[in-house]
């Protein structure tokens, strides 16, 4: 195994500060990790996001596997090379998107047959091949294939749902053994290899949940994802959800929550013990105008900014906030410019990034 994880600090409350050692980057945690689905981190350089301070980003597999293609990857040296990043990556298995395609897919127990969104082709995934898309693609993590449960869904359905992600976890896990040593840069940094994390499934339902992180942690992966949350249920829901399994995933792990949140949901989260968050939501949101500032969301769109001289977070010291106005975001996005875009998304991620700064130096010193 080629990930080590060191715990340097824990609180009362669960929270911890470590550093997390993979194959490209040692990781600051907690972490919050942007957003990159088809090799980019929508409207950002590469360069301006090491510039402000992310250590791992996300691709995925069901995008790159349909455009440009995991071989073509690979045989480009894998996606760090292929992108232009030395720093660490994670991808996610496709399970999500596959999914999220509803009428396009068909599940069996195999897998799942789909659709493309972008031709209407027919594809297959399975956990075999979802592992060999993310060899391929050549992350320092990658995720076992899951069935994503829908929010709301009945206790037949969610049962249906964990028992197919269960199968498909062994089989991710097997599979990913017997290969891990295929990705592209093996052998340029010596034993060093791709790191799999199982992912916790189970709905709403706090006994499937506890009988997925029980079952996943005696396959013993290398690392342990709760996914299936911020699909529409109750905030207060997602935190129950998150406090039943923290504790029955292993304390000398990672532990990583997929797909939040709003910027005081992730301090939250890595309070009570989160080491790891993802969400599109800060670069989503900025393609829209909204902002995240320490003095609430700001919708640069409204008519109140037009000549606003402040910068977007009086409190932010990221490149945007130390040159540009209110005024002139509202403008860009009244013109529809593409710097509009560019701008909001660094502050967005500056300000996401550094709540995490925040929180380690809290955690660190036992606050």
């Amino acid at each position: 195994m080629s990930l080590t994880f060191e715990i340097s600090a824990e609180t009362a409350a669960g929270g911890r500060r470590a550093e997390l050692h993979l194959p490209h980057q040692t990781v600051q945690t907690p972490v919050f990790m942007p957003v990159g689905t088809q090799g980019t981190v929508k409207a950002v350089a590469q360069d301006v996001l090491e510039a402000l301070g992310a250590e791992i980003i996300l691709g995925n597999t069901y995008h790159l596997y349909l455009r440009p293609g995991h071989a073509s990857i690979r045989r480009m040296g894998g996606l760090h090379r292929f992108i232009s990043w030395r720093r660490a990556m994670l991808t996610d298995s496709g399970g999500f998107q596959v999914f999220s395609l509803n009428a396009l897919r068909k599940v069996t127990d195999d897998g799942v047959r789909f659709r493309s969104h972008l031709d209407g082709s027919s594809h297959m995934f399975t956990p075999e091949h979802s592992m060999d898309v993310q060899i391929a693609l050549g992350a320092d993590i990658a995720m076992a294939f899951d069935e994503c449960t829908e929010y709301p869904a009945d206790r037949k359905r969610a049962e249906e749902s964990l028992r197919l992600t269960m199968a498909w976890a062994r089989r991710s896990l097997e599979h990913h053994r017997a290969h891990r040593h295929e990705v592209p840069w093996n052998g340029a940094r010596g034993e060093a290899t791709q790191n799999l994390f199982g992912i916790v499934q189970g709905g709403m339902y706090t006994d499937l949940r506890r009988q997925c992180a029980e079952q996943l942690v005696e396959m013993d992966f290398d690392g342990y994802a709760i996914r299936g949350l911020s699909v529409g249920e109750p905030r207060d829901l997602t935190q129950e959800m998150i406090a039943e399994v923290l504790p029955l995933l292993p304390k000398d792990k990672p532990r990583y929550v997929m797909g939040v949140g709003y910027p005081d949901e992730i301090e939250q989260y890595a309070r009570m013990g989160v080491d790891m968050m993802d969400c599109v939501l800060p670069t989503r949101a900025a393609r829209h105008g909204l902002l995240f500032t320490s003095q609430g969301r700001v919708n640069i769109k409204n008519k109140q900014y037009a000549e606003d001289e402040n910068p977007p977070d009086p409190e932010c010291g990221c490149p945007v906030c130390r040159r540009y106005s209110r005024a002139y975001l509202r403008h860009l996005m009244q013109a529809g410019e593409a710097l509009s875009g560019t701008l909001n998304t660094i502050h967005n991620l500056a300000y996401y990034l550094g709540i995490m700064e925040r929180v380690r130096g809290s955690l660190a010193s036992g606050g």
